[in-house]
């Protein structure tokens, strides 16, 4: 797990406490920054692992932080906070290229355990496992827009796998686009015509009685 220290953009104090106390157990440092140039003049003066950056704060934004520094340091990881009912804003600062987001309120469990399995992954990228188990972890939560660019992301790495093309074509289902999600379930099949998932999907959106409440997921 790297050592670097791990930077909390927050302009509300007791949210930057709160992450720097849930983070004391991995044993790494953290710094805080209040505001969004703030961050950006740590970022120029340090060397960070991390980044926990809440999208919205007065001045700059966290959005327009995500975006200086996915241009300007485009291997510093950074999860996202967003208020309850901002997945819109995920979604958006997901395609910026942040690696995952955390929705207020949290507790200690949840930022230690997303903080630790993104660390673990040392200067590798993520990968097209990493980002088909992120999309299915939200598809559990039912952040199905968050899923969707988890597994577009997965596409991308590995285009000839069917296991992310069946899930965006759950993904469509489940926000009401059934063209879309047979779209999706043939090209599964076209990878993979033996893969079970989409082949039981697809027999069940052109069935009588269709329902999209047994979506088969993997």
């Amino acid at each position: 797990m790297s050592s670097k220290p791990i930077l909390v953009v927050d302009d509300e104090k007791n949210i930057r406490l709160a992450l720097s106390m849930s983070l004391e157990k991995l044993e790494i440092p953290v710094e805080a920054a209040a505001s969004g140039e703030e961050a950006l003049e740590k970022l120029a003066q340090g060397d960070y692992g991390l980044m926990l950056l809440d999208l919205r704060m007065p001045g700059m934004d966290g959005m327009e932080v995500l975006r200086r520094v996915s241009e300007e340091l485009p291997d510093l990881k950074v999860i996202i906070i967003t208020a309850y009912g901002s997945i819109d804003l995920a979604v958006e600062a997901m395609k910026l290229g942040a690696v995952d987001f955390l929705q207020k309120p949290f507790d200690a469990n949840q930022v230690r355990e997303m903080v630790a399995r993104i660390l673990e992954k040392k200067g590798e990228a993520q990968g097209y496992w990493d980002y088909l188990a992120l999309a299915k972890k939200r598809i559990e939560e039912g952040y199905f827009e968050v899923a969707g660019v988890y597994a577009q992301k997965a596409v991308f790495l590995n285009p000839d796998r069917p296991e992310t093309l069946n899930l965006l074509g759950g993904i469509a289902e489940s926000t009401g686009n059934r063209r879309e999600a047979e779209q999706y379930y043939r090209a599964a099949l076209a990878r993979y015509p033996h893969y079970t998932a989409a082949k039981l999907n697809l027999e069940r959106l052109a069935g009588r009685t269709y329902t999209r409440q047994d979506i088969v997921w993997d």
